[in-house]
């Protein structure tokens, strides 16, 4: 006779046929089947939260201490004072945050409405090329796309510099009837481009699209590879023109991807940094900060002051997390009425 103490001492009778019964999970080394999916998400979250988590936290904690020159030099160093909320009061109580945070805002608008804009459209007509010239477009765009945010910089600060920019050069070479007709001026020797906010917004928003819109464009191109072409060939027999073609069908279509290129054209545009301080050359301007400078300003130049820096930065997790939130939340409201 068998044991059937043996038989049920792994968990669960067997069949007859000594295979084990349905209705039970498993076990593999001893844990329940439905628990290795979380075990092997483990060393993720252990990663992300080294990387991310702690420094947020750091950061939330520091916005609301006092950290100077006392706490982090090496020797004698002093412990942090607790200084509650004193630190988000005298940056809302500045008038260079709320500068700073008008120009985060319009450049953020500018540079994401043009960056879905630009690279939409070259999306589009990466789709209308052929297989070999789609490809070597691609391959040339993407080179923007790849150079590094330091280089972006240096790359569009050269072209738009005073003396040798090349910019001023080609505007030299227009007629004078023109460039005074168009903008106002005949000689452009010598504009000093990257001295005035706007002018510097303006190269910022002009190095910001250039290196995006690849990006966007190869995203948009790999969406429209989707969509069935028959919708196409029935919009053409019906008469439709492009734009009414693009609204009825692509747009629909590719709303989610829209959605989620949107959401981080946001994230990535509102925390510009490394491109406006090459442009501007350091923290120097301040009619120029926008927040990212503002806070390394606080924290880094002389005396560095860095429970303000982390407050600013604070405050900007908080404005994209409700941007975010608030830009989600309204696509999820669309997807539900359609």
């Amino acid at each position: 006779m068998t044991d059937t103490s043996t038989l049920t001492r792994g968990g669960g009778n067997p069949s007859p046929s000594g295979r084990r019964r349905p209705g039970r999970p498993a076990k593999a080394s001893g844990l329940p089947v439905w628990s290795i999916p979380y075990l092997l998400l483990v060393p993720g979250l252990l990663v992300i939260g080294a990387l991310l988590l702690y420094p947020m936290v750091q950061v939330a904690i520091i916005a609301f201490q006092k950290v100077g020159l006392p706490q982090i030099r090496p020797v004698n160093t002093k412990p942090a004072e607790w200084v509650g909320v004193e630190n988000f009061t005298q940056i809302f109580g500045n008038e260079i945050f709320w500068n700073a945070l008008r120009n985060t805002v319009v450049f953020a608008v500018l540079a994401v409405s043009l960056t879905l804009v630009v690279g939409t459209a070259v999306g589009v007509l990466l789709n209308k090329l052929g297989k070999k010239m789609s490809t070597l477009v691609i391959v040339g765009i993407m080179f923007a796309w790849a150079v590094p945010p330091v280089a972006q910089g240096i790359i569009w600060k050269w072209l738009f510099d005073a003396e040798a920019g090349i910019i001023n050069w080609a505007l030299n070479l227009l007629p004078d009837w023109l460039s005074t007709l168009v903008f106002g001026r005949a000689d452009w020797t010598g504009e000093p481009w990257l001295n005035d906010a706007w002018s510097i917004y303006m190269v910022l928003i002009i190095t910001v699209v250039w290196a995006s819109f690849p990006f966007i464009a190869v995203s948009v191109l790999a969406g429209l590879k989707g969509i069935p072409a028959e919708l196409y060939e029935a919009a053409r027999v019906d008469g439709a023109s492009a734009w009414l073609t693009f609204r009825k069908i692509t747009f629909p279509l590719l709303r989610p991807v829209f959605a989620v290129l949107t959401v981080l054209s946001i994230i990535w545009d509102f925390k510009v940094f490394s491109q406006l301080y090459v442009l501007m050359g350091g923290p120097s301007n301040r009619e120029a900060y926008n927040l990212s400078m503002y806070s390394y300003a606080e924290a880094f130049r002389s005396p560095p002051k860095m429970g303000s820096g982390a407050a600013i930065a604070l405050v900007l997790t908080v404005i994209l997390l409700v941007v975010t939130a608030v830009y989600v939340r309204q696509l999820v409201k669309q997807e539900d009425m359609s």
